[in-house]
């Protein structure tokens, strides 16, 4: 198959989920994110993430355990400094601006608990239009009549489900 041909199974077929929130994680938290990985992992979505501890590494190891995929964005220069549960690790070198990174290659956010870093993703997933959903954490309201915020979920499988059936919407 050709690069520029969609087939089964090619990555045009498969959603690309964003799993965002702190590094310093609750053990709520740290549930909420690797049930969050299991659920996509058996779905058959890629997990994108900032790579590092807490919900991310909660995210990915929930993802492995299930034979699912996960990739993390770096915020430094050295691979080594990722989970050892992501699939993939990508070195940016950018620092925070990482962030902007993992909201753009996904087609779908789930955060799980907050930070400052999570509210930015958050920011910039609803900025770029991108189905984002809040499990824990941030409660964040809409400016205005004509905005939509972020859809606050109560549990892992609201969140996963919302993912699914914002990206059938679109297919």
């Amino acid at each position: 198959m050709r690069d520029d041909e969609d087939g089964p199974g090619s990555p045009a077929d498969t959603p690309y989920v964003a799993v965002i929130g702190p590094n310093e994680a609750t053990d709520e938290e740290l549930r909420n994110a690797e049930l969050v990985g299991t659920l996509l992992a058996q779905r058959g979505a890629v997990v994108v993430c900032g790579g590092l501890g807490g919900v991310m590494e909660a995210v990915c190891k929930g993802s492995a355990a299930h034979g699912g995929r996960s990739i993390g964005l770096l915020p430094g220069r050295e691979r080594k400094a990722g989970n050892s549960f992501a699939s993939v690790t990508l070195a940016t070198g950018l620092g925070e601006l990482r962030n902007g990174l993992v909201v753009a290659s996904c087609d779908a956010v789930i955060a799980v608990g907050g930070s400052w870093g999570t509210l930015s993703e958050i920011a910039l997933a609803m900025r770029a239009g991108k189905p984002t959903f809040v499990l824990g954490g941030w409660h964040i309201g809409s400016p205005d009549a004509q905005t939509r915020g972020p859809m606050e979920v109560a549990t892992a499988e609201q969140a996963v489900r919302g993912v699914y059936a914002a990206w059938n919407a679109t297919r």
